[in-house]
């Protein structure tokens, strides 16, 4: 859902904030920590870390390629 959000400066930066409704539908709080990524399309504004959701996927792969070998590990 596209809201609309008023830039206002904040010292050096432009800072934007989150209408109160959509903060807690994504269970933000002050003080957490958001992406915003460029896209082709505009900003992206995310509370995924897109390095760590690439690792994740990597992992992912790695543990589905060597399952027979991480289970051995375990036992």
């Amino acid at each position: 859902m596209a809201q609309a959000m008023k830039l206002r400066r904040a010292g050096g930066s432009i800072s934007a904030t989150l209408p109160k409704d959509m903060a807690g539908r994504l269970k933000l709080e002050a003080g957490d920590t958001v992406f915003a990524i460029e896209t082709e399309r505009g900003i992206l504004i995310t509370p995924y870390d897109p390095e760590t959701e690439e690792a994740l996927a990597i992992a992912g792969k790695i543990a589905r390629k060597y399952r027979g070998a991480l289970r051995e590990l375990a036992k």
